[in-house]
């Protein structure tokens, strides 16, 4: 029975690549370097973890990875995420979902404070019972850490839920926790990636309506 759905955030319920860009091209002008980022070429850095991330698309103008991700973060952290960020579909979804009286949950490395900040930006946050992200103390994933802090605060057997995710590392930590796994193809996930284990979905909708059959049929 699934009662629980956890969702990743960056790549299945947000695009955060064009943010991404843009703080770090910034940083770029800032530091007077003649870089340009490729936005396409940046999608695959997206699921690759901050510092590498930010490292890899300032290119010339990374200084000090750890002293850059801080920079990167104090800027995202004044950004604000716009409701067209979100994938097609999402809004509408969640908000079916959660009428269902399913326990919807967040497990994202993004760090707690903007994991809150962009769901209440994009109008989300009502949404999610517990929201888990980066922060002292849990390895991020592909370390189960994070993911099996969210079963705990919902009270759950790993095999009560279903983690939704758009990458290889998503479905990596899944595996390991012990979760049903659903992927979402549109994210970050290196191209032609198919996981191992679980159902593949081209959009957030075809997603939704997956579940919903499951959880009637559960019911």
């Amino acid at each position: 029975m699934i009662r629980y759905v956890i969702f990743d955030l960056d790549g299945t319920l947000v695009d955060s690549c064009g943010i991404c860009v843009s703080i770090l091209s910034a940083m770029i002008t800032d530091r007077g370097v003649d870089h340009v980022i490729d936005p396409v070429g940046a999608r695959q850095y997206m699921s690759r973890g901050g510092r590498d991330m930010v490292a890899a698309l300032l290119g010339p103008a990374c200084i000090d990875p750890d002293e850059d991700l801080v920079d990167f973060r104090a800027r995202y952290s004044s950004h604000v995420t716009p409701i067209d960020s979100l994938f097609p579909g999402v809004a509408e979804s969640l908000k079916q979902l959660h009428g269902m009286g399913l326990e919807l949950a967040i497990c994202s490395n993004k760090p707690q404070g903007l994991c809150d900040r962009v769901l209440e930006d994009t109008g989300l946050a009502p949404y999610f019972r517990v929201v888990v992200g980066g922060q002292p103390g849990l390895q991020p994933k592909p370390a189960p850490d994070l993911l099996i802090a969210v079963s705990e605060a919902l009270g759950c057997a790993p095999h009560e839920c279903v983690y939704v995710g758009d990458s290889e590392l998503d479905h990596d930590v899944a595996k390991t926790a012990g979760m049903a796994f659903c992927f979402l193809t549109y994210g970050y996930a290196e191209p032609l990636w198919v996981p191992e284990v679980g159902d593949s979905f081209d959009c957030f909708p075809s997603l939704t309506t997956a579940i919903a059959a499951r959880a009637l049929q559960d019911a």
